[in-house]
C-alpha cells in the first residue's frame, strides 16, 4: 500500500485558494477541502462551493451531515467537480457543529453513521472515507474504536483517518480540543495491526520530518494540519525528504506562480485578501518574515486591497531578504 502525506481539512483555512497555493509547493501531497455541509451543497451555490482550479494533486471533498438522504444527494452533486474521494467529518467537536448533528458527536451513534456512509457509497462512484477521533467524552477505549471503525468499514468506508485524541464535546472549545486531550498514537498503531489490509492514516500533533517517518513505519499515511497552515513551506521539506523530489519551487517562485491565479480569481470578483491570507506563513522562520507579514497585513489582507499592488509583490519579496528567503 502506497504511503501518503495529506493536509488536514481545516475550517476557514483549506478553501479552494489554499488548496491551489499548497499545490505550488508540493505536487505529491494529498489535499482536503474544508468541511462543506451537505445541505449547503444541495441548496447553495454549488459551483462557488465545490469548484476549484484543477491541479495534479489528489483533492478530497470533506462533507458534514447526518441525514443519509442529504449526504447521498450532496455526494451525487459533487461527483463531477474533480475530487478523488469524499470524506465524512466524524471528528469536529465545535458546539455549532454538534448543534447541527455533524462531526465528533456522531461517534455516539454508530448505526446512524453506518446509514450515512452506506447511502453515500451507493450514490457515487467516488470512494467514501471517514475522519474521526479515538473516542469522545468518557469513552476512550480500544474496543470501542475498533468496533466503530468496523461499523464504518462494513457500511462502505474505504479509508480511515484517525485524529489520535478523543473529543471532549461539552467541556472544551474546538481550539482546546486540538491541544488538551492527550495524544494516544498507540490507539492508531493498534488499529492498523487489527485492520492490516485497510488504509489507516494518523493525524494530530505531527510537526517534523522525524515525526512523519516514525509514524509511516506504523501506519499507511500521515495527515498534518496546523503545522502546514502556519508554515506552508514545510511542504518543501516533505517533498525533498519523504517524496525524494529535489525539484521544489523556492518561496519566490511560489509567489510568482500564484500571481496569475490571483489575477484570474480577482477578475471573477474574488476579494484579494481571501487569497493572500493563506500566504502569511510562507516565509515563516526566515529573516524578513516579520516584514513580509507586515506588508501583507497593510496591503493585501485588508478587505478592499488594491489589486494594482499585486504587480509589486515580487519587488517586495526580492527587497525583503533575497538570500535568506530562498533557503
Amino acid at each position: 500500500m502506497e504511503k501518503t502525506i495529506s493536509v488536514a481539512p481545516m475550517m476557514d483555512c483549506t478553501d479552494k485558494h489554499e488548496i491551489y497555493f499548497l499545490s505550488l509547493i508540493s505536487k505529491n501531497v494529498h489535499l482536503y477541502s474544508e468541511m462543506i455541509v451537505a445541505n449547503a451543497i444541495i441548496r447553495g451555490d454549488r459551483d462557488k462551493l465545490l469548484s476549484f482550479k484543477k491541479i495534479s494533486n489528489p483533492v478530497t471533498l470533506q462533507i458534514g451531515g447526518s441525514n443519509p438522504k442529504e449526504l447521498a444527494e450532496a455526494c451525487k452533486i459533487s461527483e463531477d467537480y474533480g475530487y478523488k474521494e469524499i470524506n465524512l467529518n466524524l471528528g469536529c467537536p465545535s458546539k455549532k457543529v454538534q448543534k447541527n448533528k455533524f462531526g465528533a458527536c456522531l461517534m455516539q451513534e454508530p448505526n446512524l453513521v453506518a446509514s450515512c456512509i452506506e447511502a453515500m457509497a451507493k450514490s457515487t462512484k467516488l470512494p467514501i472515507t471517514i475522519k474521526t477521533r479515538i473516542g469522545y467524552n468518557e469513552v476512550e477505549n480500544f474496543n470501542f474504536l475498533k468496533s466503530f471503525i468496523q461499523t464504518t468499514k462494513d457500511a462502505g468506508s474505504q479509508k480511515f483517518i484517525i485524529h489520535a485524541r478523543k473529543a471532549l464535546l461539552k467541556k472544551l472549545s474546538p481550539k482546546e480540543n486540538l491541544n488538551i486531550p492527550p495524544l494516544k498514537y498507540e490507539f492508531v498503531y493498534k488499529l492498523k495491526e487489527y485492520f492490516k489490509n485497510d488504509e489507516i492514516i494518523i493525524n494530530g500533533g505531527i510537526k517534523t520530518i522525524e515525526d512523519i517517518k516514525d509514524h509511516l513505519s506504523n501506519v499507511d499515511g500521515v495527515m498534518i494540519g496546523r503545522a502546514i497552515y502556519y508554515s506552508p513551506y514545510f511542504l518543501a521539506d516533505i517533498e525533498k525528504d519523504i517524496f525524494h523530489n529535489k525539484n521544489v519551487a523556492t518561496r519566490s517562485e511560489v509567489m510568482e506562480k500564484l500571481i496569475p491565479y490571483i489575477q484570474e480569481e480577482t477578475a471573477k470578483g474574488v476579494q484579494l485578501n481571501h487569497i493572500m491570507r493563506h500566504t502569511v506563513g510562507l516565509f515563516h522562520g526566515q529573516n524578513g518574515s516579520r516584514i513580509w507579514k507586515q506588508y501583507l497585513s497593510k496591503n493585501m489582507c485588508i478587505r478592499n486591497a488594491d489589486l494594482q499592488k499585486v504587480n509589486h509583490i515580487m519587488d517586495h519579496v526580492k527587497k525583503t531578504s533575497p538570500v535568506s528567503l530562498e533557503r
